[in-house]
């Protein structure tokens, strides 16, 4: 009987760790349900990797992200809409208050149909720009399939993100081409670094309405990589908000189609790959990081972890244990490419900026340390890990210590201190100048007084 139970609790744990690393509730919302078949291989994918899918439209009464105010679902998966709205359940509001509860979304738009004013007024909420208009699409009359788009050229044919940008590399990789048809341009507004694109449109790409013909130069307001096919936002509270500008691309039939060049060469599209990388980081598959453990001491064997109270100059040891999920488990986190972990020793600014190298490894985690002598100031000090990066969730750890000055009998001897010597000397020359002088003065008095 206890193995029986021992086994299930094995295979329950192994069920929850296929998961994502925040929940596996998926809310699909598709306006025509009839149109999921379009998807199925998608759907697959998703509840083979662990997810429970549940498709909704946006029109049923029963669709609710919150229920006795906490999240429904863990993601939101949002298919084009063809009418002006999302529902009374589904308004900017509603979606930027799932995002706030830590909810993730994978928006997708399309160029073949005009883009609702709903789902445009939630991408100005994180300042996502349409590009031109809402019912703009991407042509480039060089990267394009001549199978589907000999004429029109609106079927995008891209190397995948990872080779050309080593910042999305680790979570992108691998090689081959996307068929990406009819695709709704984005911007990104201001300098936020909340906002990063994943996969930009090439220099010879334009966007122009198709509805108005083709445009003149001068009415053509952003061209090449400044239209971003693929945008995310990672909010500050680690919530991901991704845009994916061509919903047709995740269709069975791209899954598996081959295209073809204008230069003539052939090949089969690897967009069900580049769908399985993107939805894994949109729902938190990959990029998670975790400090398991954080520990602090003094530079001495047998000293006390995570003291409240150290000394000026006290020679301190700082380590942090930080892993990351990779799709179904937890492993040691390497820091990417020249970037580093930083340690912060501070007050009001910081005294120390230390950077946090690896000391050594667990199963599941990296441990980063490093060592340092505390400030010649006392007061309430921080040891501070802020880590944030594109991609990545952020790691915020602060832990607050007390430094004192010296105790009256820590102070070290005025003889082991090689500068005072000078004074010293000064001091006994005098004792000893004037004791010789009250010698003198007797043995003078005593010889008067003989005489």
């Amino acid at each position: 009987m206890r193995w029986c139970l021992a086994l299930l609790v094995c295979c329950f744990l192994a069920a929850v760790n296929a998961l994502s690393s925040s929940g596996s509730r998926l809310l699909a919302v598709l306006e025509d349900t009839d149109q999921k078949d379009l998807y199925s291989t998608l759907w697959a994918d998703l509840e083979a990797r662990g997810y429970d899918v549940s498709i909704e439209s946006p029109k049923s009464d029963e669709l609710a992200l919150f229920k006795h105010g906490e999240r429904a679902y863990d993601h939101l998966l949002i298919l084009p809409p063809k009418s002006k709205g999302l529902g009374p359940s589904l308004t900017p509001k509603h979606i930027v208050d799932f995002m706030n509860k830590d909810g993730n979304i994978l928006l997708a738009l399309s160029g073949k149909a005009s883009t609702s004013s709903a789902v445009s007024s939630l991408l100005l909420e994180l300042d996502i720009h349409l590009a031109n208009d809402r019912s703009a699409v991407v042509v480039d009359h060089f990267n394009y399939d001549t199978l589907s788009a000999a004429e029109k050229h609106d079927v995008l044919v891209l190397q995948r993100p990872g080779p050309l940008r080593p910042d999305v590399k680790a979570f992108f990789d691998g090689e081959g081409v996307l068929a990406l048809p009819r695709v709704a341009p984005q911007t990104l507004g201001g300098e936020s670094a909340l906002l990063v694109p994943i996969l930009s449109a090439p220099a010879t790409a334009y966007s122009y309405n198709p509805k108005e013909g083709m445009p003149a130069p001068e009415d053509i307001l952003a061209t090449g990589s400044q239209l971003n096919i693929v945008s995310a936002m990672q909010a500050r509270n680690s919530a991901r908000f991704t845009v994916l500008g061509s919903v047709e691309s995740l269709e069975d039939k791209w899954f598996s189609a081959s295209v073809k060049t204008p230069s003539g060469t052939k090949s089969p599209t690897v967009n069900r790959e580049f769908a399985k990388q993107l939805t894994a980081w949109a729902f938190k598959e990959t990029g998670v990081l975790k400090v398991d453990k954080v520990e602090h001491r003094l530079a001495t064997e047998g000293a006390e972890l995570n003291p409240s109270i150290y000394r000026i100059k006290n020679e301190t040891v700082y380590n942090i244990e930080v892993s990351e999920y990779v799709y179904d488990k937890w492993v040691p986190f390497e820091v990417p490419g020249n970037d580093e972990l930083q340690l912060e020793f501070t007050m009001l600014s910081p005294f120390h900026r230390l950077a946090l190298k690896p000391v050594g490894r667990t199963d599941t985690s990296t441990i980063f340390g490093a060592q340092f002598v505390t400030p010649d100031q006392h007061g309430i000090f921080s040891f501070r890990v802020n880590y944030k990066r594109p991609f990545f969730t952020a790691i915020e750890e602060k832990h607050e210590v007390t430094v004192r000055h010296f105790a009256h009998d820590e102070y070290p001897r005025s003889w082991v201190i090689t500068g005072g010597w000078v004074w010293i000397a000064g001091l006994w020359s005098v004792i000893g100048g004037f004791l010789a002088f009250v010698v003198v003065w007797l043995l003078l008095c005593a010889c008067h007084r003989q005489a």
